[in-house]
C-alpha cells in the first residue's frame, strides 16, 4: 500500500512541457502531484494540462497573466476542493489549492502551495513576511482538525545544511533569520514534520531541489533545499522513501517525490 506524492516548482507549465514534463509525468507512478508557478490561465491549460498521466488536475491561477498558480493532480476524486486562503491579497496571485479526501473516519488534505519569494527586493520581502504571519495561524487551525500534508515551493532554506553557500547568504531573501526561524516554529510548537528531513536527516548535497540560473550554478551543484512535503505527524510517520529526479530539467526546481504507506 503506497501513496506517491510529488512535488514540483515547474517555472511555467508550457515550458516545462516544451521539456518533456508532460511525458515523464505520466510515467512517475504519482497518486497526486502538487505544482507550483503553473504561470498560465484556465484558458491556456484547456484540452491541454487539465489532466496529465491519468490524474486530473485542480488549480489556483493568479489574476495576472503568466505569474504564479498552483495546481493540483489526483488520482482520486477529492470530496471537496478549496482554491484560496481567504485572502484577497495573495489569493489574487494563485497559491493556494486544497484537495480534501475526507470519509467518516478521516479528515485528510493533501495541498500544493507556493510561497512568495522576497528575492526581487523589500516590497516583495515585506509581503512575503505577511504571507508566513497569514499561513502559521492557517496551518495550526488546519492541524487542529485534519491530517494533511503540504507540498510546494517554501521559498525558504531552513537549515545550513539546505543550501550550498549558506555563509555568504545569510542576508539574502530564502535563508534570512526571520524566515528560517519561522521554519522552525512551524516545526516545532506548530508540530508539522519535514518529511525529507524525516527520511534524509544529514544529507546536504543531494538534498537540493533549486539551481540558479546565473553561472554554472546547476552544473556545480551550487543549489537551495526550497521544495518540501509538510506533513502531519501521523501521514509523515509512513513516509518510506524519498527521491529528487535530476535525470531531465524542466525547469529550474527539480521534482521531488515521496512515497507514504497509507492510500487515500
Amino acid at each position: 500500500m503506497a501513496f506517491r506524492l510529488v512535488t514540483l516548482n515547474l517555472n511555467g507549465i508550457r515550458s516545462a512541457a516544451s521539456k518533456g514534463f508532460i511525458e515523464w509525468a505520466a510515467a512517475a507512478g504519482a497518486d497526486c502531484m502538487g505544482v507550483q508557478e503553473v504561470k498560465a490561465q484556465a484558458a491556456d491549460m484547456a484540452d491541454r494540462f487539465e489532466s496529465l498521466g491519468g490524474l486530473a488536475g485542480y488549480f489556483h491561477f493568479a489574476e495576472k497573466k503568466g505569474y504564479s498558480g498552483v495546481g493540483l493532480y489526483s488520482r482520486k476524486t477529492p470530496s471537496d476542493v478549496i482554491v484560496g486562503l481567504g485572502d484577497a491579497f495573495f489569493d489574487a496571485e494563485g497559491r493556494w489549492v486544497e484537495c480534501r479526501y475526507d470519509t467518516p473516519k478521516r479528515k485528510l488534505s493533501i495541498i500544493s502551495c507556493y510561497f512568495p519569494s522576497g528575492s526581487s527586493g523589500e516590497e516583495r520581502q515585506q509581503a512575503k513576511f505577511r504571507f508566513l504571519d497569514l499561513l502559521y495561524p492557517h496551518l495550526q487551525a488546519l492541524q487542529a482538525e485534519r491530517e494533511f500534508i503540504l507540498v510546494g515551493d517554501v521559498n525558504i532554506a531552513h537549515r545550513e545544511a539546505d543550501l550550498k553557500n549558506w555563509r555568504s547568504n545569510q542576508k539574502n531573501s530564502g535563508f534570512l533569520p526571520e524566515e528560517r526561524a519561522w521554519m522552525t516554529r512551524l516545526l516545532g510548537q506548530a508540530g508539522l514534520v519535514d518529511v525529507y528531513r524525516r527520511l534524509h536527516p544529514d544529507t546536504t548535497d543531494t538534498c537540493y531541489t533549486w539551481w540558479s540560473n546565473r553561472g554554472q550554478a546547476y552544473a556545480n551543484n551550487v543549489g537551495w533545499r526550497l521544495d518540501y512535503h509538510l506533513a502531519s505527524p501521523a501521514l509523515a510517520a509512513t513516509a518510506k522513501t524519498a527521491a529528487i529526479y535530476k535525470a531531465q530539467k524542466f525547469s529550474d526546481h527539480a521534482p521531488l517525490a515521496i512515497d507514504y504507506d497509507f492510500k487515500l
